[in-house]
């Protein structure tokens, strides 16, 4: 939960997907570039082209980047001046219009939370807020003050008006926290952008959160992405042998777990990952890698699916078309559970 860019710089070196990729030139009448990292959503961005010559994909890599940076600058609850941190100053009091891409993405949270029992709730913030204070306090909350938070929180608080594009809470003291979700959204978009302007391939990575379109240059079938076993020594830096690569083409991939991104507080770990019906963090599972065809669904249902657990949330999964997950318990357990699907996407 530390905002502080030294500790992104870890969460990002060691996430648990870790991009694999072939950067070269490829056959014949097709490049690959690659933009690098860029610090962007408070974490690394990477956008990777293929195109027909070096000028398509290098244009198809900055629109690219400048879709995720409106996408950051919209929903940002670190920038003051964003929509959401607009939102969250005055929905309470009075409706807030919005912009299209905000209001869709508060949408889309709304059905993913009705689809997922209020497993995934971007209404989290208060508990968020919560847990950030007591980090820096070294002094775990109280019943009382989860409960106080708790009646902040609630997907059923918001109001969506679809005529004019506005968002209200119901209570005073609410926060909307889109950092399960804006990422793949970003993801989305900018893959959607690259395709408009002439990429035959592509990759496009947000903090471990992926979207890959075509395949790689050079004659590859596949983009190749490595899923690290998140129980391994959480000191340890260097990125280490992956615990199974996943072979993609035409599909998003997103993982969530609270095994790098944690408060300590009185010698305890806090995961992230909220559940909003405990107020507690969710340490059922150490990972859960979700693989769909679009990067914003797996946000989302990784965040619900690290909620709901290793039965509910693959039973859920197994519900949905083109969608899979790969989920693994937390010490001392080091089974993998996936979905009936999954296996086909491991190489």
């Amino acid at each position: 939960m530390n905002t502080k860019i030294s500790r992104i710089v870890i969460i990002v070196s060691v996430i648990c997907l870790i991009l694999l990729l072939y950067f070269s030139i490829g056959t014949k009448g097709q490049v690959q570039l690659d933009s690098g990292h860029h610090l962007v959503m408070g974490t690394f961005a990477r956008v990777v082209a293929v195109a027909e010559d070096s000028g398509i994909a290098e244009k198809c890599i900055q629109a690219a980047l400048k879709k995720i940076r409106k996408v950051d600058e919209l929903m940002s609850d670190y920038k003051d001046e964003s929509e959401i941190s607009q939102v969250n100053r005055n929905a309470a009091k009075r409706a807030v219009q919005v912009s299209e891409s905000t209001y869709e993405v508060l949408q889309t949270s709304i059905k993913f939370s009705k689809l997922t029992g209020g497993a995934f709730d971007i209404t989290v913030g208060p508990l968020v807020d919560l847990f950030h204070s007591a980090e820096k306090e070294t002094l775990a909350p109280s019943k009382e003050q989860i409960v106080q938070a708790k009646s902040k929180v609630g997907y059923e608080k918001l109001r969506l008006n679809s005529h004019n594009r506005t968002v209200k809470f119901s209570v005073d003291g609410m926060r909307v926290d889109l950092g399960g979700i804006a990422k793949g959204y970003a993801i989305d978009k900018a893959v959607q952008i690259m395709q408009t302007c002439g990429a035959i391939g592509g990759m496009v990575d947000i903090g471990g959160d992926i979207r890959c379109f075509g395949a790689p240059a050079g004659g590859k079938d596949y983009w190749l992405i490595g899923l690290q076993d998140p129980n391994e020594t959480e000191d340890r830096l260097g990125v280490g042998e992956p615990l199974l690569i996943l072979k993609l083409i035409d599909a998003a991939v997103a993982t969530s777990g609270g095994y790098r991104r944690f408060a300590l507080i009185e010698g305890k770990k806090y995961s992230h990952i909220i559940d909003t019906k405990t107020g507690y963090s969710s340490d059922e599972l150490a990972s859960v890698t979700i693989i769909s065809k679009n990067a914003t669904d797996a946000d989302a249902l990784a965040t619900a699916v690290s909620v709901m657990g290793a039965e509910k949330g693959p039973a859920l999964i197994e519900k949905l078309p083109q969608t899979e997950a790969i989920l693994i318990p937390s010490q001392p357990k080091l089974q993998l559970i996936k979905t009936s699907g999954a296996e086909k996407f491991i190489k």
